[in-house]
């Protein structure tokens, strides 16, 4: 027999919902039309950061993250150095070499030759920057961008390296860079999340390494933060619409019924986590009119189809997906990032680089430019680069139409355009054999630290209490703004 203290607390919540739920239905639906503030919103409140942010001016409100899973080759692609061309075919020396860990695809190799660069650079732009044939539009926007060429790394394999450089740590877990930006910045458009994520496969590697969607989690962040994935196709995102004979008007009828019950069990609780299952119902809500509207891009020309290339009007192509990031950047999404699989060249180098290069190089360029013309890439930061690069020996016997180049997290390269970034600049410099940084290094976490500094954030003081510790992005390790690439 249940007690009398349960039996109240059942009618004072019978009586709550009575007295409330069918005002609470009418306040937020007129928000969603109007555009106000509905009651649900308040339960936000929970959600904000406790941080006085931005801690100083911004130079960007937001970023573009195009993430090359698999690690792209820096040798190939961005980091000329003559010298390659002469030692092609003999042996890396040791000295060059050293002690360092590789990986096990290679650790056993009898010999290790080096392997020149497998198609012509020229130098691009004012500044003469180095960039690869197989990147013929990203040539033509060297004068917008910054190329860092001394990002490194200690993690030598895929994922404690990518689940490194966007989390700030090689251990699961943690907050990926969106959530952070997410709950600290907030968002500029209450119908859309504040991080969205688009995934794409290439022709390069096929199928490239695998995509866990922790690498866009919020971690110990609360999980309003998490990373929103879209997918391609009718259904963009999962159980959005409604099913049939559900009309928008029962939707939000009962989404005002569970908030109400929602809101009374935070208020007994004190569990932040039911606030931000109330604020995930109310933006899903949200989302059944905004991302179609997103998704939809009848309204574009097709001058703008031409310059994001001809993949660009299939969906889930890393062409489309860079269109659809412009209109994003547009909405005010705050972090929107495109992680575009296969370039992970342990065999058959000379075929898939090259394809793998055409999936990203027109749609990466003509999104900068779409950008700057409509007055955009000043307010945002476009990042493209890998979790590692490649290296300069042969994996597999050179000259073999197999051979290919194993994972090299010491140095590797990255470029950078937009809000706080020189442009037309090269920072960084390895040795003669793009084995080694000599000059300037950036580890990936001074890049995190760089990149929250640009949106106005001091990495040192933007922290998350989680067990007893105060997490950041940047971990306990120190970690430097690099200067010298700010605007």
């Amino acid at each position: 027999m249940k007690d009398a203290s349960f039996e109240q607390k059942q009618q004072t919540r019978r009586a709550f919902l009575g007295q409330h739920a069918g005002g609470l239905g009418r306040i937020a639906l007129g928000s969603l039309l109007l555009g106000g503030t509905s009651h649900a919103d308040e339960g936000r409140t929970g959600l904000v950061s406790p941080h006085d942010l931005p801690h100083f001016a911004a130079r960007a409100k937001r970023i573009i993250y195009l993430f090359q899973s698999g690690g792209p080759s820096h040798v190939d692609l961005f980091d000329y150095t003559p010298k390659l061309a002469e030692m092609h075919g003999k042996e890396l020396p040791p000295s060059v070499k050293g002690t360092q860990r590789v990986t096990g695809m290679t650790a056993g190799q009898s010999s290790y030759p080096v392997v020149a660069p497998m198609s012509g650079m020229k130098q691009c732009g004012s500044h003469g920057t180095w960039i690869s044939d197989l990147l013929p539009y990203t040539q033509q926007i060297a004068d917008q961008m910054s190329i860092v060429k001394s990002v490194n790394t200690e993690a030598i394999n895929h994922d404690p390296a990518i689940t490194f450089i966007n989390t700030g740590s090689q251990q699961i877990g943690h907050a990926s860079l969106g959530s952070w930006l997410s709950y600290g910045l907030g968002n500029e458009n209450d119908n859309l999340p504040a991080y969205m994520v688009l995934l794409s496969q290439g022709t390069g590697k096929n199928p490239g390494q695998p995509l866990f969607s922790r690498l866009w989690g919020n971690g110990y962040l609360p999980s309003s933060h998490q990373g929103v994935k879209l997918r391609p196709g009718s259904s963009p995102v999962l159980y959005l619409a409604n099913p049939d004979g559900v009309t928008a008007t029962s939707r939000r009828q009962l989404l005002d019924d569970l908030g109400a019950l929602n809101r009374f069990r935070a208020d007994e609780t004190g569990d932040p986590e039911i606030l931000a299952r109330i604020d995930a119902y109310e933006m899903a809500f949200r989302m059944q009119t905004s991302v179609p509207d997103l998704m939809d891009l009848s309204d574009e020309s097709e001058a703008t189809f031409e310059r994001y290339g001809p993949d660009s009007r299939k969906p889930g192509s890393f062409a489309a997906n860079c269109l659809l990031a412009r209109r994003m950047a547009e909405r005010g999404v705050r972090f929107v990032q495109l992680f575009h699989r296969g370039w992970d060249q342990h065999v058959s180098l000379q075929r898939q680089l090259p394809r793998q290069c055409q999936d990203v190089d027109q749609p990466s360029a003509a999104l900068v430019n779409d950008l700057k013309e409509r007055g955009l890439l000043d307010e945002t930061l476009v990042i493209w680069g890998g979790e590692f690069g490649r290296t300069v020996y042969s994996q597999g016997a050179i000259g073999s139409p197999g051979a290919g180049r194993d994972h090299h997290g010491r140095c590797f390269s990255m470029w950078i355009a937009g809000g706080g970034i020189k442009a037309g600049f090269e920072y960084g410099k390895t040795d003669d054999f793009s084995y080694n940084v000599v000059e300037d290094p950036v580890h990936i976490r001074d890049l995190n630290a760089t990149i929250l500094h640009c949106l106005g954030i001091d990495h040192r003081r933007f922290t998350f209490k989680f067990r007893g510790l105060d997490q950041r992005l940047t971990g306990v390790e120190e970690a430097h703004v690099v200067k010298g690439l700010l605007s």
